[in-house]
């Protein structure tokens, strides 16, 4: 497409939307646009069609697997799902013979808060099998890579940006471990919700130490400005409250534990009244919360409230309000046993990693025996939860907190889908929480989450099936991303290409770029 009529594609877009009213001129409208300008982009360079063949198609709708099915991709899109051999295919079409592999959707990752390299983490993430992040505290390096990736310079997954972190004052943040806005008033919040419009984010990330007055500001407010908040459910708000305020999603299982206790506004008093010591770093201002939270979690956990529990998720559920458990970085901060380096480190700088481990002691360590045992508990509780939030229709997520330690970019969301399936969720369950069901709450249907015609062309070719064990995702043997075929063999290049360029980078260990137990 010529850039006049590229332009003008995206102008018509923008117009469309801007007749829409309340949370429906969102980031998916965003999303959208830049899909469809890429996907036109990537269309117009004349790519050779291309036909996986005699493949077992696991489409992400709920359907079960299809087998001996092709997929023709013609640009950036899927233009045909169907029997091999009854498929037309165009002239000059790349047959690829994929006899006894799985295709998924390309995964989406729905918590994230990316550092490093360029040359590192948005090709991780692809390479992985994550074709679209939500960047959960955007910054100016986010939207530079965003802006690569649309031009075809980088490879990586599409972007959602969130703005910075809004919290409130002291918040547990300190602006030097990423983008922080401060509110102390209503007046400032609704500020925050303006600046963070402006600034072109796709949506407003909340924190856990706003004052209800400026939460609810910045839902009011946010309805008005046209954009999408989520995150954190404050410690002063009930959950119950949050999701009739428009809260997109729930981030974490924190406040789905507090909203499920018998003891709930005792324990909410308890929570309103921890103090954050300003003078502190992040991490040991982090460090302290925890300390304080982690009590009246595991009293949240003794006084469990089935029936309360069932009239919550039925709440969810009606609102379409969906929870992103982030249950890898619970474990890693509440199960610290598990913690340890896997193959995948190798793909990392070592200032990416260096911090990992001594962060994670501050945060994690001088725990009795008997304080270790209550905080495994509360994850397990956790965990728990998600099985039954799944079974009372809650629309779970799949997202990770990459950028805490111990969680690589795209490789962590395949722990997220196991711990999914210890939990009690099934592999369909699992698969769609990374797939269907994020497009969904993101607006995104129409253009991903699902291997259907007329989607966007972001593909995983799987060695086995994740149906009968989820932990399969992992077993990538190719990939189509954004309609670009990279095969097993280019795959293993492009990985052992950033496994170069983690052992050349030099930078000094810097953990304050990162989301380092930030959640």
């Amino acid at each position: 497409m010529p850039d006049e009529k590229r332009t003008r594609s995206r102008r018509e877009l923008l117009a469309g939307a801007a007749v829409l009213t309340g949370t429906a001129l969102t980031a998916s409208v965003v999303a959208r646009d830049r899909a469809t300008v890429a996907a036109e982009r990537t269309g117009a360079e004349g790519e050779r069609p291309c036909a996986l063949t005699r493949v077992t198609v696991i489409d992400a709708t709920g359907a079960p697997p299809m087998r001996d099915m092709t997929v023709l991709v013609e640009g950036a899109r899927i233009t045909a799902v169907g029997r091999t051999g009854a498929v037309a295919l165009p002239p000059g079409t790349r047959e690829v013979d994929l006899a006894g592999k799985y295709v998924i959707p390309g995964l989406i990752e729905s918590h994230v808060h990316s550092a490093g390299p360029d040359g590192i983490v948005p090709p991780l993430y692809a390479l992985a099998g994550v074709t679209t992040v939500r960047e959960m505290r955007g910054d100016a390096q986010h939207h530079r890579w965003r802006d690569r990736i649309e031009s075809g310079s980088l490879l990586g997954p599409r972007w959602i940006i969130g703005g910075p972190i809004v919290d409130g004052r002291p918040s547990l943040h300190t602006a030097d471990t990423g983008s922080l806005i401060e509110v102390g008033n209503p007046s400032e919040a609704r500020e925050a919700v303006r600046r963070t419009k402006r600034d072109g984010a796709d949506f407003v990330k909340v924190y856990s130490r706003l004052d209800r007055a400026s939460y609810l500001a910045i839902a009011d407010e946010a309805r008005r400005q046209g954009i999408p908040f989520t995150g954190h459910c404050p410690d002063t708000v009930a959950l119950t409250e949050a999701i009739g305020t428009g809260h997109r999603t729930v981030e974490h299982m924190d406040a789905p534990l507090l909203a499920t206790t018998a003891r709930e506004r005792e324990i909410r008093a308890g929570m309103a009244a921890i103090t954050v010591d300003g003078t502190k770093d992040s991490f040991h201002r982090y460090r302290d919360w925890y300390e304080a939270v982690h009590p009246l979690e595991y009293k949240a956990v003794r006084s469990f409230d089935p029936a309360k529990s069932r009239a919550l998720f039925g709440a969810l559920a009606a609102r379409g309000c969906a929870v992103v458990p982030t249950l890898a970085v619970h474990r890693v901060l509440e199960v610290p046993e598990h913690n340890r380096e896997t193959d995948e480190w190798k793909y990392l700088a070592p200032s990416m990693t260096a911090w990992w481990r001594e962060v994670t002691d501050v945060m994690t360590g001088g725990r009795t025996p008997r304080q270790a045992r209550r905080v495994r508990a509360v994850y397990e509780h956790k965990a728990g939860l998600v099985a039954a939030m799944a079974r009372g229709g809650v629309p779970i997520l799949a997202g990770t907190d990459t950028g805490n330690p111990y969680l690589v970019p795209g490789f962590a969301l395949h722990d997220e889908l196991a711990l999914f399936t210890e939990a009690g969720l099934t592999p369909m369950q699992a698969l769609r929480s990374a797939t269907q069901r994020p497009a969904t709450v993101f607006g995104l249907a129409d253009r991903v989450g699902t291997v259907e015609r007329g989607k966007l062309a972001d593909l995983v070719v799987l060695d086995a099936d994740p149906l009968a064990d989820i932990r399969n995702t992992r077993r990538v043997h190719a990939l189509v991303v954004n309609g670009r075929l990279i095969t097993h063999e280019e795959r293993e290049r492009l990985l052992a290409e950033v496994e170069r360029a983690a052992r050349a980078d030099k930078s000094p260990p810097n953990a304050g770029n990162a989301a380092c137990c930030t959640r």
